[in-house]
């Protein structure tokens, strides 16, 4: 269930939320963090639900 979950999270991210990994991390405003910390934290979770049901 987790897996499904958080694999529809990431395709909405790649979908809805822009790119940031031409840019440098230091340098990002406050709601582009949040949204590299969103995406980042959806990424980890899939990939470990998917480590557990491999």
């Amino acid at each position: 269930m987790k897996k499904i979950a958080f694999g529809m999270l990431n395709q909405l991210n790649k979908l809805l939320l822009p790119s940031l990994f031409k840019k440098d991390p230091n340098r990002l405003k406050g709601y582009e963090k949040a949204i590299l910390g969103f995406r980042y934290w959806v990424l980890i979770n899939y990939l470990k639900a998917k480590e557990i049901n491999a």
